[in-house]
């Protein structure tokens, strides 16, 4: 059985030899995407063994895994594991990781930090809260689903749609996953050898989920986060206008504050409404263009 390693690397030449080293004593072949770095990061990865696939600029690590997952589908592999490169994973876990899906007990494993019942920081909780939300679809509570380091059956592949280039596409691999009806188990893979590395970018890692969570408002699902909402509003907005004017036409005097709080309420209705079908139509012609750039920038053999 085949078991390949997918490590998005970005000017990481000091490391990147002694990982992917590290990587292959648990796996089969080891796929860097040098993901448009200055250094000499792609050079040090194939002379320590690895395929390397680079971008001709910086794309992000969604571009980065939809180059993996690509070569992989098209050369071959039973298991994927995917890490970021950001010196907080540990490759001795991958034969954990990947257990359950050798085991047919899984289609996606999700390497956590905090599984069990650990003390964790209010940043973890926050992440952990988000990552409930972003798999409602799905019968598994995960805990921590921006820990970087996943596993994936090849039948999985077609799954995932890459709609985000940035560091939350493990969360939206996962909502794919949970959208497909994919079983999804979480495993734990022990906490970060650094504390201090963590806390240094708890913040980081805090505005980009944030960031995220607009983006995915924004673009991902306006029609859900806008549209509908906007609707309900309007309908509330012309239920009270037409008790106004029952009440008007029955000899009553009309009150400032009803009509205003009637006339912005529709008025913000309206206005959410038709805001969330321009952005769907805007999102489908960001995620074409972004396809066709893509296509371009990936230096895929």
């Amino acid at each position: 059985m085949t078991i390949t390693a997918i490590l998005p690397a970005y000017n990481k030449e000091v490391h990147i030899g002694t990982i992917v080293l590290q990587t292959k004593k648990h796996v089969d072949n080891v796929i860097v995407i040098d993901d448009g770095s200055s250094d000499r990061t792609g050079e040090m990865a194939k002379l320590a063994g690895a395929k390397v696939i680079r971008h001709t600029r910086k794309m992000g690590k969604g571009a980065a895994l939809k180059s993996g997952f690509e070569y992989v589908g098209r050369n071959g592999a039973k298991v994927i594991v995917t890490m970021d490169f950001d010196g907080e994973h540990n490759p001795d876990y991958i034969p954990i990781l990947i257990n359950p899906i050798l085991k047919g007990e899984a289609d996606v494993v999700n390497g956590s930090w905090h599984v069990n019942n650990r003390k964790k920081s209010h940043f973890y909780q926050f992440k952990e809260k988000y990552s409930l939300d972003i798999v409602l679809n799905s019968n598994t509570r995960l805990s921590d689903t921006q820990s970087g380091i996943q596993a994936f059956a090849r039948h999985t592949l077609t799954a995932f749609k890459f709609k985000s280039n940035g560091n939350t596409t493990g969360n939206d691999m996962l909502n794919d996953a949970a959208n497909a009806g994919l079983r999804v188990k979480e495993i734990e893979i022990g906490v970060k050898p650094s504390v201090e590395c963590a806390t240094q970018n708890n913040g980081n890692h805090i505005l980009k989920t944030m960031v995220r969570m607009l983006e995915d408002i924004e673009l991902c699902r306006p029609l859900y986060y806008l549209t509908i909402p906007g609707m309900v509003c309007t309908i509330i907005g012309m239920g009270l206008g037409l008790e106004i004017l029952k009440d008007f036409f029955m000899g009553e005097t009309l009150r400032f504050w009803p009509m205003l709080f009637m006339i912005v309420l529709t008025l913000l209705g309206v206005f959410m409404a038709f805001t969330g079908i321009i952005l769907h139509s805007v999102s489908r012609l960001i995620s074409e263009n972004n396809k066709s750039k893509n296509a371009k920038s990936r230096g895929i053999p």
